[in-house]
């Protein structure tokens, strides 16, 4: 088990934003691979992250499992697997950096879309259902590679103005699928190794704790003050990957 005081005082960090995101605040997880990432390889970094994240789906599936848009997951599934497919294959050649910066620069240019021309404050119909298979597909290969999904998800769906439980059901529902589909390419890559599933075991109850007070937060924050929480932290989090992305890619130069 890794014994670094360092470590633990970022994962400590990283598990609390994992247990908001969880909760119902998608996207603020983004910063927990790229925070442990500071002192542990990247790639073990979202080995470790991803049975925490399991673990917190099963709470937030069972919080969530009247509140979902069965449409929004069926249409979105099928670009799932090739996303988590294409990352698996692609792995030794896309580097973290590029994905964080080409994440960030997507949702960037979504938030600035929204803010500069407004959709309706109310639900919207549904759209195109092959941009649900495309979004789904770059969410499960983001989510692959850095566990930074979030965003990609957040521009097919966040648009439809839904209903805020029923938003936060539908990335809790599709995120716990793609979750388990990223076991595969995980083994495959030898990242389960006994210590760092002993280290996931013990960040657990944190996790457990933080996924509560994500979904008590949610269930206490109003539609429109949720929502407009929800795009503030999808830029921020935009800005702190291209950020991220850009200084590894020129460090490495």
């Amino acid at each position: 088990m890794i014994s670094d005081p360092a470590f633990y005082l970022a994962a400590i960090v990283a598990v609390t934003f994992l247990g908001l995101a969880k909760g119902g605040f998608a996207g603020v997880g983004l910063v927990a691979t790229p925070l442990l990432a500071l002192v542990v390889p990247p790639v073990q970094a979202a080995a470790i992250v991803l049975p925490i994240l399991l673990v917190q789906d099963a709470i937030s599936v069972w919080v969530y499992r009247h509140d979902w848009d069965g449409w929004n997951v069926k249409v979105m599934l099928p670009g799932g697997v090739a996303g988590v497919g294409a990352a698996w294959a692609l792995a030794a050649h896309v580097s973290d950096a590029q994905v964080r910066l080409a994440v960030g620069l997507i949702a960037f240019v979504f938030v600035l879309g929204y803010w500069l021309m407004p959709t309706p404050k109310k639900e919207r119909g549904r759209p195109n259902a092959w941009l649900g298979v495309f979004w789904g597909g770059a969410s499960a290969f983001t989510s692959t590679l850095s566990h930074a999904g979030g965003p990609p998800f957040q521009i097919f769906v966040l648009p439809q103005r839904m209903a805020k439980l029923r938003f936060v059901g539908t990335a809790t529902i599709f995120f716990a699928i793609v979750n388990w589909m990223k076991l595969v390419p995980f083994f495959a890559l030898g990242q389960f190794s006994p210590a760092n599933i002993k280290t996931s075991l013990v960040l657990i109850p944190l996790a457990v704790a933080t996924n509560f007070l994500g979904v008590w937060l949610v269930r206490i924050t109003p539609a429109e003050w949720f929502y407009r929480i929800a795009y503030s932290l999808v830029f921020l989090i935009s800005l702190e990957l291209i950020r991220s992305g850009l200084s590894s890619i020129l460090a490495g130069a």
